[in-house]
């Protein structure tokens, strides 16, 4: 087999199973945090590593939620058997990167990374991201490129493909929804309050033993899903998320 249909192979399974890529990550880090020292970091090493992961998590979900506000439908979904793209997002944020919902998810995982107080994780994740990831944005940019020929061409010769560069920035078409973040995005900050009780709590179990939470997270996790669990139902059961008018 060639290494390019080789490389194509490797990006299909990993742009069908990229949603089970998290539970991959969430038993991989168990051993590097079971076996860190934490008697060994500084009281202010250890809240400064969590402050630097929560900002991280907050910066990655605030690109998803303005990239999923201000594209059009048909575009920028998680759709797992196939590739779609009903139009060719080249205005807004993706006029200054062809990927932000990755970069997103790259910052989320990086910030849960971060809490680990670990840096061969973060080093292991970081990696493990890059290979997982250059292989489905390979796949989707041969697709793209098959659609949408010399416009995808020529916007991705001016567009970095993850870090970036607002030399070029052009405002979207598409007004900011509020709408589409709460329809669309409470899953993605769901899983990342479980990515970050989970840390914590393994962290914490290394630690002293027991297995438990601090007061600050278990508050905010319990806000988190309490709504989360209403935006779904009034998902299911209503319309009220609809956008009648989304272009």
């Amino acid at each position: 087999m060639l290494l390019l249909d080789l490389f194509q192979k490797q990006g299909e399974i990993c742009f069908k199973y990229r949603g089970q890529l998290p539970v991959f990550l969430f038993l991989l880090v168990i051993p590097f945090i079971l076996f860190t020292d934490y008697t060994l970091i500084s009281s202010i090493i250890y809240n400064l590593s969590i402050s630097i992961g929560v900002i991280m998590i907050i910066l990655g979900l605030l690109i998803r939620f303005y990239t999923i506000a201000t594209t059009p439908k048909g575009t920028s979904g998680r759709n797992r058997k196939a590739q779609v793209a009903d139009s060719l997002n080249t205005k807004g944020i993706y006029s200054i990167l062809r990927n932000p919902l990755y970069l997103g998810n790259y910052l989320i995982w990086l910030g849960i990374s971060i809490t680990t107080i670990n840096i061969y994780f973060i080093i292991f994740m970081t990696l493990i991201f890059i290979f997982f990831y250059e292989r489905v944005i390979f796949v989707e940019e041969i697709f793209l490129k098959n659609k949408f020929k010399d416009s995808y061409l020529h916007w991705s010769s001016n567009t970095p493909v993850i870090i970036p560069s607002f030399s070029n920035y052009s405002r979207s078409e598409v007004s900011f929804s509020f709408l589409s973040i709460l329809r669309r995005e409470y899953a993605t900050v769901a899983s990342t309050a479980i990515g970050f009780i989970y840390v914590e709590l393994i962290r914490n179990f290394t630690i002293s033993n027991e297995i438990i939470l601090n007061n600050t997270t278990f508050n905010t996790v319990i806000i988190i899903f309490i709504v989360v669990i209403i935006l779904s139902l009034l998902k299911k059961f209503t319309t009220i998320l609809n956008e009648q008018n989304r272009s």
